[in-house]
């Protein structure tokens, strides 16, 4: 283990602490198991204390603790989505995901409506007639069946089904691939697919959420950004949650579906990394933090912290029977810059276990495992049977 020293020059207040810091290689720090491994890079990284160190192509601060997720997502004067790793994504480097305040606050207060939970559960309807004509028969893999299902999904409650499913599968489908495939620019595409949203938004049907966007400035990246956003990090989700519920027919109950699905998101949550820039100097504690650093937080770590959740890596939905540790399950984020879609993707995930209500869902193997991109992703296919 090493150390990393925070600060270049004095602050202020009390003196630095060094913080842990994993195993690096010379030159280029941690940037290449960040690359090929980054769960295993920070879950070492965890085993050294609720904060440490990073190389990467900055200088990082990864915390895991309730109270760190705090200070970082309580503070958005201080920690400042421009310049945070969502910017390196063309698929998220726009709109509201990098505003930053006061911006930040009145594009929320435009957008809150649509995404608001009564709004979005009007769209239930939509929802269910998508998830009926999608059912599969028989033998499926989870993971490629709930991806094509939201991209129906996204493209009927968002824009009417006026869009072409090519243009939006070749549009949303490199999110499905590991990295750098999200990262990639691609110019050509990212064009065709904003003068067609351009035409969706002037003529928006009653009962979209493209509606939503139409008198924004710039509402064509807007709805861009939002449709990426809540694509594979739902289907991921959603390919989670059918595995476990066949393996476990009990969970499927009606009355229990809401700890189930917090259940899923606790074990497995999509955005398992959130990041800032700092934007002044800081403190946390006895650590002083320089303005410009990446400051990390770890949903995934928080998530499986046995010092929060007891037995953390099982599949216990009972555990939501009582209180959850505050600040200690953040699969959407916290604070101001709560994940829009929340709603939205909760009642997806809702939707298709009631579309599945008296069939039996079977799981016939898989790699429950999550591999870390962009998103959380099953490391690999999730085989079940629908048997209706």
């Amino acid at each position: 283990m090493t150390t990393l020293p925070l600060t270049t020059g004095p602050l202020p207040t009390r003196p630095t602490m060094s913080l842990p810091m994993p195993r690096a290689q010379p030159v280029v720090g941690h940037l290449g198991r960040w690359g090929r491994d980054p769960l295993g890079l920070i879950e070492e990284g965890a085993r050294l204390g609720p904060v440490f160190g990073l190389r990467l192509w900055r200088r990082a601060v990864l915390g895991y603790s309730p109270a760190w997720n705090r200070f970082v997502l309580g503070d958005l004067p201080t920690f400042r989505s421009a310049g945070s790793m969502s910017g390196l994504c063309p698929y998220l480097g726009a709109g509201v995901v990098q505003l930053d305040a006061p911006a930040h606050q009145r594009r929320r207060r435009e957008l809150n409506p649509a995404f608001a939970r009564g709004a979005v559960n009007a769209l239930s309807g939509q929802m269910l007639e998508v998830i009926a004509r999608c059912l599969p028969a028989g033998s499926f893999n989870a993971v490629t069946w709930s991806a094509a299902l939201m991209r129906e999904i996204l493209g009927v409650t968002f824009l009417g089904g006026q869009v072409s499913r090519r243009l939006l599968g070749d549009f949303l489908r490199p999110l499905d691939r590991p990295l750098p495939s999200p990262f990639l620019r691609r110019p050509v595409l990212f064009h065709r697919m904003d003068q067609v949203l351009g035409q969706r938004i002037a003529r928006a049907p009653a009962g979209t959420l493209a509606a939503a966007f139409r008198d924004l400035p710039d509402g064509v990246a807007e709805l861009r950004v939002a449709i990426s956003a809540g694509y594979d990090t739902t289907a991921h989700t959603l390919a989670w949650l059918l595995a476990h519920v066949a393996q476990q027919p009990q969970f499927r109950a009606p009355e229990r579906r809401s700890s189930v699905i917090d259940e899923v998101l606790r074990l497995y949550p999509a955005g398992w990394m959130g990041s800032r820039r700092c934007a002044a100097d800081t403190r946390f504690g006895e650590i002083a933090i320089r303005r410009g650093t990446l400051v990390l937080y770890s949903p995934y770590l928080t998530h499986r912290d046995p010092l929060l959740w007891a037995d953390p890596l099982s599949f216990r939905p009972e555990r939501f029977e009582n209180p959850v540790p505050a600040w200690g399950l953040i699969p959407f984020a916290a604070g101001e810059r709560t994940c829009l879609g929340r709603s939205f993707a909760r009642l997806v995930l809702s939707s298709v276990l009631d579309a599945m209500a008296g069939a039996e869902l079977r799981f016939a193997g898989g790699d429950l495992r999550p591999r870390a991109g962009i998103t959380l992703a099953p490391a690999g296919p999730l085989h079940l049977e629908l048997r209706r």
